[in-house]
């Protein structure tokens, strides 16, 4: 099996300022990822670091640069999941740590649950010797502004929302197994304590290596409503590609609930997809050797691996 690595920086509207900064953002984590699939990695591993990278991103709206809820806290939500067993793991309302995907992973591999959720995920995390790190180095000046701008009596806290950049990444590696990945900040000015699509498995994403891989992202509470993640892989296992599948399970989403988004997805063909149906969404793949992103609807640039790591000067 040929590895692939598709990920993605959330969909939504991506202001002009932040278009550079996204696409690089995108295309830095599936490198990362495809990096340790061409090592002959698993699944699994890619997607966690793809996921990681972005977290550390201050252009993402995950780990460093998550949104702020009513009291001005970031509260972070992520998932991870293993389509060889269907194993997952995942943390919500998690404060005060880098990367809540790494917290997520190991939720999965040394609890027997599936998810932990604030004070239990805060306090596991202390246990698995996860460094705690002072909340106000997770907030950025552009999350602290919009936060405060929701505050505003005459505010529109939905014109905010449409700069969210959940991440994920999906993958297949060399032995045909797929694993997905998904970290999220949430939605700006939340209640304290809510919890979106990201931590719930099926919704946020789903891997099963009968059929694929998912992740999700866009409005929450509509990708919740219809399970998208697992919808996606369910019109997969119907006989659908990728593409196909991603369509048919956002159009769904919007015509039923009104709710837009976006999604990475592979299947166990080691075929792809990028897809969504808001004005944008940052995303990048790789698979033999060559590199494939975007930003908008139709847009697509493909380079080789070794001409972008050449390119010193794009940070990559």
């Amino acid at each position: 099996m040929k590895p692939v690595i598709v990920v993605h920086g959330g969909a939504g509207q991506i202001f002009k300022e932040r278009e550079e900064g996204s696409r690089a953002g995108v295309v830095r984590a599936a490198l990362r990822g495809y990096r340790i699939l061409k090592q002959g990695g698993s699944a699994l591993d890619a997607v966690e670091e793809a996921v990681r990278s972005m977290e550390d991103d201050p252009h993402f709206n995950a780990g460093c640069g998550s949104v702020l809820n009513e009291k001005g806290e970031v509260e972070m939500d992520a998932i991870i999941m293993d389509g060889k067993n269907l194993d997952s793991g995942a943390v919500s309302a998690v404060k005060c740590i880098a990367n809540p995907i790494k917290l997520a992973r190991l939720v999965m591999e040394k609890t027997k649950h599936m998810l932990l959720t604030d004070h239990g995920a805060h306090q596991f995390a202390q246990a698995m010797g996860i460094p705690e790190i002072p909340g106000e180095k997770l907030v950025t000046e552009r999350t602290r502004e919009r936060w405060k701008k929701n505050l505003e009596p005459d505010s529109n806290p939905e014109e905010f929302q449409k700069d969210l950049g959940t991440v994920g990444a999906v993958a297949i590696d060399s032995e045909g197994n797929v694993a997905c990945a998904t970290s999220t900040g949430g939605l700006s000015n939340k209640l304290v304590g809510r919890v979106g699509d990201t931590a719930c498995i099926g919704s946020g994403g789903y891997a099963d290596n009968c059929s694929g891989a998912a992740s999700t992202t866009g409005h929450g509470e509509s990708i919740m409503k219809v399970v998208l993640a697992r919808l996606i892989l369910y019109h997969m296992e119907q006989g659908m590609s990728p593409e196909m599948a991603a369509d048919a399970a956002l159009d769904y989403m919007k015509t039923r609930v009104g709710g837009l988004g976006g999604v990475v997805v592979v299947n166990s063909s080691g075929e792809w997809a990028a897809r969504f149906s808001t004005k944008q969404m940052s995303w990048a793949t790789v698979q033999d050797d060559q590199l494939q992103y975007g930003i908008y609807a139709g847009e697509r640039h493909t380079r080789s691996v070794d001409e972008v790591l050449t390119s010193e000067s794009e940070g990559f």
